[in-house]
């Protein structure tokens, strides 16, 4: 039996055992492709150096940097017609003069000029943008300084406060803009949008404003959003250049090569170091404005017993005053700052010192109740006029009646008279310059014995019209009320 059992068992084999650790390294080989194809993917849909056309490139940025004749003309009403956006407050108009302003081409030439170690190119990107800026601001002080209609509207406001969300557009756009410029056949559309999105000129023309009105807190906030959008956009276009390994620019004298890479070096530097801190500084200003949004919210707007009226946060002193409108107690007021100094979603804040002024419940009560006595004030005003203007009506009524009754006595008397009063409307209505007119009978003798009735209409005219204008309209005058008055003469005078 046992035997048969030990025949029935037949040993593994060699191809057997194996089986499982070829399975194994089967998964992982495709695995491995897998991976590799994604690779190969990715590689493929993001590398865009086969389409770059380095000479193209160069040739139209270099092209983009002079700054004369039409370009300097083309800037000029650039400004004129961004200033005029900005101060009409209107969005279409600023962003027409974004799409036209030549600004952008200095700022790429010294992108490159730092990627590609070209002191020539630098020097003239550098006096170029010099130029371009200087007569931009001049160009909006002009316009700002002896235009009448010039006030602080939204489109010049949201230029003068720059945040982190200005540098990040600045940065990306500048990305965008400069993998366009470096693509076969350049990509309008691109360009267009970056001009739009990074805004250079609508931060020069708000410090022209600046500078017009006297707010030099308009003039370094504007400036400093438009020194970012500059430093950010040359950032970019150096990345993308070094990224698409673009030639460096060759001297042929050593010395000189070195000279120029290490003056080109130490620029490029120069010009990181502000970025740097530019980016760190706004990304802490950020950080610390949002805080104190998400302090206000969470303790005090969340708050129903808290009537909170402004919260002007001081940026120099590092102080955030709360004015409420109704009495916070020691108590409270403790609790409020003990959160801002111990509370971890506010770790940015633990410098900042909190100011409460309030209201006490007294002042709030005599508010109150002076609000109410001047309602009832109000409503007892607007009754006192409804009545009064009823008794004017009813007046105005009686006059009517006590006219009709007078003209209806004098066509008894004499069926020639007509109604004064309605001769005297239809007169207002057809010569609206007439301000008062009055008729009558007057009593004239040019022997002294014989007696006539000339009948006489006085008019008072205004007083802005001229004679040679009233004349005309007295014989107009004249000739109408003779065929209404049924009067065969009737003398104008003039009051």
């Amino acid at each position: 039996m046992e035997e048969d059992i030990k025949k029935n068992i037949k040993p593994h084999s060699p191809e057997e055992n194996s089986k499982p650790e070829d399975s194994k390294q089967s998964v992982k080989n495709e695995a491995k492709g897998l991976l590799e194809s994604i690779k190969n993917f990715l590689i493929e849909l993001f590398d865009f150096r086969d389409d770059t056309d380095q000479e193209a490139t160069l040739e139209a940025i270099k092209a983009d940097i002079p700054f004369k004749g039409a370009t300097a003309w083309i800037l000029i009403f650039a400004v004129f017609v961004a200033s005029i956006g900005l101060n009409a407050n209107s969005t279409a108009v600023v962003i027409g003069a974004m799409l036209i302003s030549p600004l952008m081409g200095p700022i790429l030439g010294l992108g490159m000029s730092f990627a590609l170690n070209d002191i020539n190119t630098f020097k003239k990107s550098l006096i170029n943008l010099g130029i371009m800026i200087g007569l931009s601001l001049f160009a909006s002080f002009m316009f700002f300084y002896f235009f009448p209609l010039s006030e602080d509207t939204s489109e010049l406001l949201g230029r003068v406060s720059p945040d982190i969300r200005d540098v990040l557009i600045a940065f990306f756009g500048g990305l965008a803009l400069m993998v366009a410029r470096t693509k076969r056949g350049t990509i309008a559309s691109v360009i267009f949008g970056v001009a739009i999105a990074t805004a250079l000129m609508p931060p020069l023309c708000t410090a022209g404003y600046g500078l017009a009105k006297g707010n030099f807190s308009y003039f370094f906030g504007a400036m400093y959003l438009f020194t970012i959008n500059t430093i950010f956009i040359a950032l970019a276009a150096f990345i993308v250049l070094k990224m698409l390994r673009f030639p460096m620019h060759k001297y042929a004298n050593a010395a000189k090569r070195k000279r120029y890479a290490t003056i080109a070096s130490v620029v490029g530097v120069a010009v990181m170091i502000p970025a740097i801190f530019t980016f760190i500084n706004v990304f802490k200003e950020n950080q610390v404005n949002t805080e104190i949004r998400n302090f206000i919210k969470n303790e005090i707007s969340s708050n129903p017993s808290y009537l909170l009226m402004e919260s002007p946060y001081e940026k120099e002193s590092k102080t955030l005053e709360l004015k409420f409108f109704n009495e916070v107690s020691e108590a409270e007021e403790n609790s409020l700052k003990n959160r801002l100094l111990t509370d971890p979603r506010y770790k940015n804040l633990k410098e900042i010192s909190l100011k409460i002024r309030d209201s006490d419940t007294k002042s709030f009560d005599l508010i109150t109740t002076a609000y109410k006595e001047k309602r009832e004030e109000l409503q007892e005003s607007k009754n006192i006029i409804a009545g009064l203007q009823k008794q004017i009506a009813e007046l105005q009524e009686t006059i009517s009646t006590l006219n009709a009754r007078i003209e209806q006595d004098a066509l008894n008397k004499n069926q020639k008279v007509i109604a004064f009063s309605r001769i005297a409307k239809d007169a207002k209505i057809r010569y609206v310059d007439i301000e008062q007119i009055s008729f009558a009978n007057k009593l004239s003798s040019k022997d002294f014995i014989n007696i006539d009735t000339i009948p006489v209409v006085a008019i008072k005219w205004n007083k802005k019209l001229n004679d040679s204008i009233i004349k005309p309209k007295e014989r107009e005058l004249r000739n109408w009320l003779q065929k209404e008055m049924q009067l065969d003469t009737l003398f104008i005078k003039r009051d």
